[in-house]
């Protein structure tokens, strides 16, 4: 299953909700998550551009889709990432089929 990293930034009423009812969202998530076929991995609150940054394990691309957008319609949130993440074995895969791409770069 593929992994993803998921970042957010919570609205203004998000965030008021948050420290007016200081609730575990981890939980919620890990919920959503398990809803679609995956599983949370970890979440963590964190500094910078992004209020949370959670590491996913989801069946595809389109069930990470789906948690984004539940995420986002609930109106807590302002901004989302989502990443979607290679194992260092995909990536290995991914390096040796470059020279059978037959890209050429501008001349």
């Amino acid at each position: 299953m593929p992994f993803y990293l998921i970042q957010a930034d919570y609205s203004t009423e998000g965030a008021k909700s948050l420290t007016g009812h200081p609730q575990h969202r981890e939980e919620a998530l890990a919920k959503t998550c398990a809803g679609l076929g995956g599983k949370m991995l970890h979440f963590f609150y964190s500094f910078g551009d992004y209020d949370t940054v959670v590491l996913a394990e989801l069946p595809d691309n389109q069930a990470a889709a789906a948690l984004s957008l539940a995420a986002s319609a609930g109106g807590a949130t302002r901004k989302m990432l989502t990443t979607v993440l290679l194992t260092t074995s995909e990536a290995m895969d991914a390096m040796g089929r470059v020279k059978s791409s037959m890209y050429a770069p501008p001349a």
